[in-house]
């Protein structure tokens, strides 16, 4: 018997703003991390899913099979996590709906829908050494508060973007 479907919710980190193609970049996943489940996701856990599928990934409003609203364009593994690159279908209306959304900052989701090939206990925790992917969903409500959406040039982590904030403020506060 074929084992169920899992998904795994993670706020997505734009490295981008959307563009006007409805391009977006940013991280579905990251390594090492226990989300609100207690799944960690162990680097390397996407590789063999990856070289068979990769081409093959969904991209899904609200891992509902019925509703693609967009088309991954790079998935790849590094040092951090799962970094995609996408264009949301902005022709469609659901893809509209969520290019909207994502410009307002009224969603910034990603969840991965997969199927665990290896796993092993890390003490509470469940850390995922093997995934099959299939599908990376925009949600509304993630499980990993870790990878948030950020403006283009942004960094991807809430520190990094406090980091950043005070540099401008700084920076701002010399000219004046």
């Amino acid at each position: 018997m074929t084992p169920p479907l899992e998904t795994k919710f993670a706020p997505l980190s734009l490295t981008g703003p959307m563009d006007q193609q409805g391009r977006v970049e940013g991280y579905a996943t990251l390594f090492d991390e226990p989300d609100r489940g207690g799944d960690i996701v162990a680097p390397g856990a996407f590789a063999k899913s990856l070289s068979n599928r990769a081409a093959s990934v969904k991209f899904l409003w609200q891992h509902d099979p019925a509703q693609p609203i967009g088309i991954w364009d790079s998935i790849v593994e590094d040092e951090k996590g799962l970094r995609v690159r996408g264009r949301l279908l902005t022709a469609l209306k659901r893809g509209e709906e969520a290019a909207t959304l994502l410009a307002a900052g009224a969603l910034d989701g990603l969840s991965i829908g997969f199927r665990t090939v290896k796993a092993e206990r890390a003490g509470a925790n469940r850390r995922l050494t093997q995934i099959d992917l299939w599908e990376i969903s925009l949600v509304t409500f993630p499980m990993a508060e870790s990878a948030r959406l950020a403006p283009t040039g942004m960094p991807a982590h809430q520190d990094d973007a406090a980091t950043l904030a005070e540099a401008i403020r700084a920076a701002a506060s010399a000219f004046a």
